[in-house]
């Protein structure tokens, strides 16, 4: 017996077959996938200032970072959904966004928010449009792409978030390494002081590479870190001359402003006052770009020199110990 469906009448036969078919049709020609990570990366990032949890990895700002970034997310994903053209733009700007999330926002959403966003940024890169099939009629539409000439392989989506965190962390041997104001006349101690710092507030924070400055010893490598301004609470520097004696320079804040630059040698602290890590010429390497909001506590550094266009000090205190 063979069964047929039709349709009795007054009776409508639902849509849905149909509906499923245009989506189906509609998504294949889009990065979709790539998108809908990216949206759920968002909306995650956007959910974790937003919970009633008390305990957040970063607040104020931090907050405000994480909305900000969550929302462009988001809007990447749907970029891709509605201009998929665009997608390998999109997609590097968004890989960006989910890479810095985890200093500027709690941790990348505790990472869940910046693993969907580098996973769908990488597939939004990776992605090329499939060839249509003879039979197939074409999508019409302000977003339907077309066939991209000479579109990479899909081996991109893996290879591209490696490619961005290595370029993230690439050391000054691959960059303009920056020397000292003044020219080679300034030279620097053979033993850095130390410096130690309650709070280490930066304004347009950047790493500027890896150099050698003269001392009495021969060249030191440093960490060399250009800023605009840095704000530094409860201020210690201590340093030793050649006699063995003790110098001990404090005040209660330190305001930096200008074109100021710092060169250490070693450089630690723990980031939004949690994330506690170390910097170090031949360590881990200072990002190249680090988000106005972001600060630093319980900091300790060697510092081979320091230049700033101004320099205003709250209650300067100069203590001298021992020596022969």
């Amino acid at each position: 017996m063979l069964l047929t469906r039709r349709a009795l009448p007054g009776v409508r036969v639902p849509a849905w077959p149909d509906a499923r078919r245009t989506f189906r049709s509609w998504r294949r020609t889009r990065p979709f996938w790539a998108g809908l990570l990216l949206v759920l990366g968002g909306a995650e990032l956007l959910a974790v200032p937003l919970s009633p949890v008390t305990v957040l990895v970063s607040l104020g700002l931090g907050g405000l970072a994480a909305i900000g970034i969550g929302l462009a997310l988001i809007v990447a994903g749907l970029f891709l959904w509605y201009a998929p053209a665009a997608r390998r733009y999109v997609s590097l700007n968004a890989l960006i966004l989910s890479v810095l999330s985890f200093a500027a926002t709690n941790l990348g959403g505790f990472l869940v928010g910046m693993a969907l966003g580098i996973a769908g940024s990488a597939m939004g890169f990776g992605w090329t449009p499939a060839a249509r099939p003879p039979d197939e009629p074409p999508v019409e539409g302000p977003g339907a792409p077309g066939r991209a000439p000479g579109g990479g392989p899909k081996a991109l989506a893996a290879v591209l978030p490696v490619v961005l965190l290595a370029a993230v962390g690439t050391p000054a041997a691959h960059r303009a390494e920056a020397a000292p104001r003044g020219g080679d006349d300034v030279r620097a101690a053979a033993a850095p002081p130390t410096v130690r710092t309650t709070l280490f507030a930066p304004h347009g924070f950047a790493f500027a590479g890896v150099t050698r400055v003269p001392t009495a010893a021969g060249p030191l490598k440093v960490m060399v870190l250009t800023m605009r301004a840095a704000s530094l609470a409860d201020y210690r520097l201590t340093t030793r001359d050649g006699g063995g004696a003790e110098l001990a320079l404090g005040a209660d804040t330190l305001e930096l402003s200008g074109r100021v630059t710092l060169y250490l040698t070693r450089f630690s602290g723990c980031l939004e006052g949690l994330l506690c890590v170390t910097f170090s010429p031949d360590g881990l390497p200072v990002p190249p770009v680090v988000p106005p909001f972001v600060f630093m506590t319980d900091v300790t550094a060697e510092q081979a020199l320091v230049t700033s266009d101004l320099i205003v000090a709250d209650r300067l205190t100069l203590n001298a110990r021992g020596g022969s």
